[in-house]
């Protein structure tokens, strides 16, 4: 087939909006795949990969194409990493001897309220290293997998992009230490960048767009007939530069950060904030398994936050008091303007397939608004549960 040729059409999560058809190539998808896996990752023939997930997410088919350009060993199995019993994940990786394991943030959170025991009773020395992607990390939920899996030896590596990239534009290494919830580097060739709205580069610790200044060879080649939306959505938004839609960092020492989608920026009092910031502080409270926060129309600050949280289990039942210590708590962190105008308590949390959490059907629930597309929506049931708490517990 000729290089450029059309090898496969893969659809985004959809968590910002319906989601895109991008379309990859055949000398794409191998080069990025040679990229990421073999040079970032340092995945080789002798390793055993196992990566449980949706063939339907980009890390599906590139875990297949990844371990078959390099020779190792693909792990696979049916079903999910916590059924028929929250260890299977962990007694797949003893009895397989695996060397790789992949895994998403989400994942892990839920493994926290699981308890330490259901990890630990299983030999996990085979592994080498361990790759997450997905959402971004909060810092106690990366300490615990670092400890409890990892067992204080092997690495995280960090891997971010999306599917429009074919992978990452992010990522950990073998080669570069590490902090928590940090990526080494940037993916050589990718003239990754953190800019402002005006395309120059952000300062360390500024908080900014997330872009490439040169096209990568994983690149989509456009949209599924839709050719003048993928320029309008990623071309032409800051001139010279191709936006990604992720908010990100650098720190002093030259690693960086993901802060999610910028769709998703919530502007209180004139600042901008991710929601992985306020929702790091719920997470590290030990009280929420897992939260979403999004901003709602306010005539005086512009944006109020409302706090979407799935309580952890031994949160205890005292939903008010619940309520107002997770209040203060994001109010002590960023100050008053940030007081949540309301905490809800739920069940779950609406998410994608690849267990993305949908922060648009969290706010469209929240303002009566319409959700749009919701044919990446997992758990329906999640929202209308969302929907009953919020006409409980009116504003």
């Amino acid at each position: 087939m000729p290089a450029e040729a059309p090898v496969m059409l893969m659809y985004t999560s959809g968590t910002t909006g319906k989601a895109k058809g991008t379309v990859h190539t055949h000398c794409g998808v191998i080069g990025k795949n040679l990229l990421d896996m073999g040079l970032c990752l340092d995945l080789k023939a002798t390793d055993r990969l196992m990566w449980m997930s949706d063939m339907g997410w980009v890390a599906g088919p590139k875990i297949v194409v990844g371990a078959a350009l390099l020779g190792a060993t693909m792990v696979l199995a049916e079903g999910a990493p916590d059924y028929p019993d929250p260890g299977r994940q962990w007694r797949l990786v003893e009895r397989h001897r695996v060397t790789m394991l992949g895994t998403i943030p989400t994942a892990v959170r839920q493994s926290m309220q699981q308890g330490v025991d259901v990890v630990r009773r299983h030999d996990l020395s085979s592994l080498r290293g361990v790759i997450t992607a997905g959402e971004p990390w909060n810092k106690e939920a990366w300490l615990w997998f670092f400890e409890h899996v990892c067992r204080g030896r092997i690495p995280i590596l960090n891997y971010g992009g999306g599917t429009e990239c074919g992978g990452a534009i992010l990522i950990g290494s073998f080669h570069r230490p590490l902090k928590p919830c940090a990526f080494g580097s940037a993916v050589p060739g990718s003239g990754a960048d953190v800019v402002d709205p005006q395309g120059r580069s952000c300062a360390p610790g500024e908080i900014g767009e997330l872009v490439l200044r040169h096209p990568s060879i994983g690149l989509t080649r456009g949209l599924w007939r839709d050719p003048e939306g993928y320029l309008e959505s990623y071309w032409r938004q800051i001139p010279g530069v191709r936006v990604q839609g992720d908010l990100a960092k650098r720190d002093e020492d030259g690693l960086w950060y993901m802060l999610g989608r910028s769709d998703d920026t919530i502007k209180i009092a004139g600042k901008r904030t991710g929601p992985a910031e306020i929702e790091a502080v719920l997470l590290a409270s030990g009280l929420v398994a897992e939260a979403a926060v999004v901003g709602v129309p306010d005539p005086i600050t512009g944006s109020a936050l409302v706090c979407v949280c799935v309580p952890a289990v031994n949160a205890g039942n005292n939903g008010g008091g619940l309520r107002l210590r997770l209040a203060e708590l994001v109010a002590e962190r960023f100050g008053p303007p940030y007081r949540p105008r309301r905490v809800l308590l739920v069940p779950d949390l609406p998410k994608t397939r690849n267990q993305k959490i949908m922060r648009r059907l969290v706010r469209s629930a929240l303002t009566g608004t319409s959700p749009g597309d919701t044919g990446s929506l997992m758990n329906p049931e999640a929202v209308e549960a969302l929907r009953a708490a919020a006409r409980v517990l009116p504003p």
